[in-house]
């Protein structure tokens, strides 16, 4: 009899997570429709190392007419220091910085500090990540609902998004190590949701955009003399070139990873340095991590745990002209 209640009790206990996962995959994807879909206006803080910074973000679909369709129409802006915007017209996004001269590029999402895939099709985590409805509660005044995306391996962080129960949106996300600390969130301080585009959206249907330049985010095998040996599971390479960095003039090589919802970056350059042991920093959740041997740095950075940086690094090997 104990048996049998064992089995009864373990019957319903693989219900219950069933049920949640399924809930929690029908949030998800209500969160991408509603991305897509709804004309809102809010803004948010990315609170990381005990500083926010803070954003506004608009969004919303201009209206169909008899000559053509309806179009994502988006703006992000930086709200502290000098004024820095992203701008998207249906499948074209334009950055205006005041260090650098305006562009644009061919682009269906802008890269902010949400990731671009909850607005996309979330089943390119399946792979990689579980998906925990757990349960609600208060945010912004809202009710909400607890989702957690949560690694199918310790290569990884979690992620925990509080999502609107009336519009499916986005109120707060968490970034949380396997042990449950908080590395860094982004929490939503007001959300508008409006039947028409706000001003602001109606003047960047007519805006003169800066001209699209060429950017092959696909080029690979440009002839690099390293490899990485190891990656997390699920991660696949989407982009790698010679570049100059910004900050530094240094050339290097650099490789992107991505596995749906996290990036990471590789580069490799010589150094003055013969070695110099792992040094690493962390901003929020981003590892900033580097090591010289035999007079060529290698450097990870991405929204990554420390172990799984230090692997990468470990794994790369070099081979002669």
């Amino acid at each position: 009899m104990l048996l049998l209640s064992s089995l009864v009790s373990t019957c319903i206990s693989f219900s219950v997570l069933a049920e949640n996962d399924e809930q929690a995959t029908l949030s998800l994807q209500r969160l991408s429709q509603s991305l897509r879909e709804l004309n809102f206006n809010t803004s948010f803080v990315v609170v990381k190392n005990n500083q926010a910074e803070p954003y506004h973000w608009l969004h919303g679909i201009s209206p169909s007419t008899a000559n053509n369709t309806p179009v994502e129409l988006e703006i992000l802006a930086l709200l502290n220091g000098p004024r820095r915007d992203i701008l998207r017209v249906g499948n074209t996004v334009s950055y205006l910085d005041p260090e650098y001269p305006p562009y644009s590029i061919a682009s269906e999402q802008i890269s902010g500090p949400i990731p671009a895939v909850f607005g996309r099709n979330i089943s390119v985590l399946e792979e990689s990540y579980h998906f925990v409805s757990v349960g609600r509660s208060r945010i912004l005044g809202r009710a909400a609902q607890l989702i957690r995306i949560v690694p199918k391996s310790t290569d990884r962080y979690s992620y925990w998004l509080w999502l609107d129960q009336q519009s499916g949106l986005m109120l707060k996300l968490a970034i949380i190590t396997r042990r449950g600390k908080l590395l860094e969130q982004i929490q939503f301080t007001h959300l508008d949701i409006t039947d028409t585009l706000s001003n602001n959206l109606v003047q960047l249907q007519t805006a003169d955009l800066p001209e699209v330049i060429n950017v092959n985010s696909q080029q690979k095998n440009v002839g690099f003399l390293w490899n990485i040996n190891w990656l997390p599971s699920g991660f696949k390479e989407v982009k790698s070139n010679i570049h100059r960095i910004n900050t530094s003039k240094k050339i290097v090589e650099f490789m992107l990873f991505n596995d749906g919802l996290v990036d990471f970056s590789v580069y490799v350059n010589s150094s003055q340095d013969k070695q110099r042991a792992v040094e690493f920093a962390h901003d929020g959740a981003t590892i900033i991590l580097n090591q010289v041997i035999n007079n060529v740095e290698v450097s990870v950075v991405g929204k990554i745990p420390l172990a799984t940086a230090k692997k990468i690094v470990a794994s790369v090997s070099f081979t002669k002209n």
